[in-house]
């Protein structure tokens, strides 16, 4: 009877090691789908702030909006983020593609965990390592209110972001701004 419960202690620790490498897999997914849509979201912040400093006014507003509808052309590696989340948390970066989600880009990530179950007296089950896959999006949270205060980089930019009302001073060049104040990034899968 001893041995038997032993036994069925033992089965308990294999199931709950292998609960916890999925877990752990799952969780260096989502890292890594996040990072890579926060590399984005930090350089459509970095672009939108680059419209205020634009001193001569040759900034209409629509490039403005691009980077504020998360429309304008990236050339970062939300790729290279992906897979530094994913060593960090033990993790191999499988594969890593652009995806769009009801209109929001974002990032697929597929990972393996370099960490595994160890040895367990269940046949088949030891030193099993976990796969995972996550994707995460940018969603724009910022509308532009008053549109005539949008055209000429002197004045002050009026933006609805998440419902509340945002004043942007050029002259200060969005010093008091932050990525998450005009973009989310969210786990969609």
């Amino acid at each position: 009877m001893i041995a038997g419960l032993l036994f069925l202690a033992f089965a308990f620790f294999a199931v709950a090691q292998a609960g916890t490498v999925r877990n752990g897999g799952q969780t260096a997914a989502d890292a890594a789908a996040l990072g890579a849509a926060e590399d984005d979201r930090q350089q459509l912040f970095d672009g939108f702030l680059d419209t205020l400093d634009d001193e001569e006014g040759r900034d209409d507003g629509e490039g403005r909006q691009e980077w504020l509808d998360a429309v304008a052309p990236l050339s970062g590696d939300g790729c290279g983020a992906a897979a530094h989340f994913a060593d960090r948390n033990r993790s191999d970066l499988l594969s890593c593609d652009p995806v769009s989600r009801e209109g929001d880009d974002g990032y697929r990530v597929s990972i393996e965990t370099r960490f595994d179950t160890g040895d367990t007296i269940i046949p088949g089950t030891d030193n099993k390592t976990a796969k995972a896959t996550a994707t995460a999006v940018i969603r724009p949270r910022c509308e532009t209110g008053d549109t005539e205060n949008t055209t000429n980089a002197a004045e002050e930019i009026e933006l609805v972001c998440g419902g509340e009302e945002l004043t942007i001073d050029p002259e200060d060049g969005g010093r008091d701004l932050k990525p998450s104040d005009l973009f989310s990034v969210v786990l969609v899968e």
